[in-house]
């Protein structure tokens, strides 16, 4: 196949200049979003979270059957057990885990016995899922934030350096 530029040759000497223009300052603010929102995520939903599900390692401990399954870390399961001789169904808290069970399974849940309303899974009383996550999200948050200072210094030393590369050198 011939291409419609076979045979056009550029002169001697003829330079070439393909102009890339990155985004550093695009990064940067990316990156410095990203690690508002994965520091925000950790401090104000999943510790609390956590601290909650540690809150009932003193509670009352009831078989219960999964009622409605969804996601369990998200706050979307209720469990059927029975409290104080009565029939309760209960909201899993956020960041239980479990997530994988199916309606009619079996498990272990805790329960405050002035409110059996508030309850978690046994399996989630050290924190359960919720404190995996708010651990990972904290340690993510600064690697993000170091990223957007490294895409922001990079900006600003490109900017120099194009500045200085215009202006002509008087010896």
């Amino acid at each position: 196949m011939v291409s419609a530029l076979d045979g056009i040759a550029d002169r001697p000497g003829a330079q070439h200049w393909v102009r890339v223009t990155p985004r550093p300052w695009v990064a940067a603010g990316i990156g410095l979003c990203v690690a508002l929102l994965l520091a925000g995520l950790s401090l104000l939903l999943l510790l609390p979270a956590a601290q909650h599900l540690r809150s009932l390692r003193g509670g009352v401990q009831a078989p219960a059957t999964l009622y409605e399954a969804g996601s369990c870390m998200l706050g979307d399961c209720r469990v059927r057990f029975e409290a104080n001789e009565r029939i309760v169904v209960a909201n899993l808290p956020v960041g239980s885990g479990g997530g994988r069970r199916s309606v009619g399974d079996h498990m272990t849940v805790r329960y405050q016995a002035d409110d059996p309303r508030v309850v978690a899974r046994d399996d989630d009383v050290d924190g359960g899922g919720a404190s995996v996550l708010a651990m990972v999200s904290g340690m993510a948050a600064p690697v993000f934030l170091l990223m957007s200072v490294t895409a922001a210094v990079h900006a600003v030393r490109q900017r120099h350096s194009s500045r200085h590369a215009r202006q002509p050198r008087s010896w």
